[in-house]
């Protein structure tokens, strides 16, 4: 069975991640992190790795296609043309961002990256997976251009974990590279929500595409991260979709051809702030955050390492599962995830979510072992223990006496 060694990437971050937060401790800058806030990055960070491993992989083949079909020219791969090629994906890197803070249905993807009012290693696992998606449209542009694939693909790695260790706090200025290098101060320019700092420092690894096209801006007074109108929610679902919801309500109310390619197309800036908050109210998103309590922290940390687990084995060995494991896997994953934003959130109907896993679990095991007519005595069983031993009321009393209100 083929081993993808990329899997050890995912235990490394949280190990970073972990390193970070004992240095915080250390130095007692407490507010670095936040339980909920960075259980929510982890979440959205493990959503993404989960469904790339769907996807990533017709990422190289489209390259392959274009590099065929239509590239310009075909570049070597001397040693010099690596540095070019980092260049390059930089360059593109820089647009892409900028395009993608400048116009709403590209901001909708990448807003979730800026919602953690805290800037740590763990806000950079805030990609989605539509995120991926639209920056890998721009990536294309490398191999029309004639650069190898497989140089690519390198390029893209490195430059992924080098923009991971610009996500901290605990480093402060750098001298003299800044000059050259984007540095986790100037990162943290780019994450702040003061307006000063707004729409700044979009490069990656490079500094001067910013002052070349005048965004740039170093660090003066301490940044206040996270978005100008911050959400009110840790749900999982929220944080991915609540932006498109904006979107919608915004073309709805529109009025005109303009108005409403505006609403999709327009900037950000320009979007209706009274359309968050009307959202937040009709899908019940206003509610006061929680601060959870040890307790409830154990139960949720368990499932949250489950999910871990499971997303490292199954990077790890994904070529040799079946379609069945594979899609079995997501679906588990994905449900677990929203039941750790709604345990996050306090939401009642969590119970049933926990049941409709379980049933989820049963009808898989039963199905490897040919059993699957007996699912229905299994969901009997749940309805009997339920009326028995009433085990929503049981369930609701635990997770809610848990927590209390910040």
């Amino acid at each position: 069975m083929t081993i993808n060694y990329l899997a050890f990437a995912i235990p490394a971050f949280f190990l970073f991640v972990f390193i970070e937060f004992k240095i915080a401790q250390q130095q007692k800058r407490l507010k670095v992190f936040k339980y909920e806030s960075t259980v929510a990055n982890f979440s959205v960070g493990i959503a993404e790795r989960l469904l790339n491993l769907f996807i990533a992989g017709s990422f190289y083949q489209l390259y392959c296609w274009i590099y065929d079909h239509y590239a310009f020219l075909h570049i070597s791969t001397r040693w010099y043309v690596w540095i070019l090629l980092l260049l390059a994906t930089d360059f593109v890197w820089y647009w892409y961002h900028r395009l993608g803070h400048e116009i709403n249905i590209l901001w909708a993807a990448h807003i979730v990256h800026h919602q953690s009012e805290e800037f740590n290693l763990s806000a950079a696992a805030r990609i989605t997976t539509i995120q991926a998606i639209f920056r890998n449209v721009f990536w294309c542009t490398l191999p029309l251009i004639g650069f190898h694939p497989n140089m690519i693909i390198t390029i893209l790695l490195v430059h992924g974990a080098y923009s991971f260790f610009t996500h901290t706090q605990l480093v402060g200025k750098l001298g003299w590279l800044e000059k050259i290098f984007i540095t986790p101060s100037l990162h943290g320019v780019h994450h702040a929500s003061d307006e000063k700092y707004l729409d700044k420092n979009y490069g990656d690894v490079f500094v001067f595409w910013d002052k070349l096209f005048g965004t740039f801006q170093e660090e003066e007074e301490a940044p206040q991260y996270g978005l100008t109108h911050p959400i009110k929610s840790y749900s999982f679902l929220w944080q991915h979709f609540h932006y498109y919801l904006e979107i919608v309500e915004a073309y709805k109310r529109a009025n005109g051809f303009k108005a409403k390619w505006n609403a999709v197309m327009g900037s950000p800036a320009l979007m209706d702030q009274e359309i968050r908050p009307a959202l937040e109210e009709r899908y019940f998103q206003d509610k006061q955050r929680f601060t959870t309590k040890p307790k409830f922290k154990v139960y949720l940390n368990i499932q949250l390492l489950l999910v871990v687990v499971l997303l490292t084995g199954m990077t790890m060995f994904f070529n040799g599962l079946s379609i069945l494991d594979r899609w079995s896997l997501l679906a588990f994953m994905l449900i677990t995830l929203i039941n750790i934003g709604a345990l996050l959130e306090q939401r009642k109907w969590i119970y049933y979510l926990e049941c409709f896993r379980l049933i989820c679990v049963f009808g898989y095991v039963f199905y490897i072992f040919n059993i699957f007519g007996l699912l229905v005595f299994a969901v009997l069983a749940l309805i009997l223990l339920e009326r028995v031993f009433s085990l929503k009321r049981k369930y609701l009393q635990y997770v809610f006496s848990s927590v209390g209100r910040s």
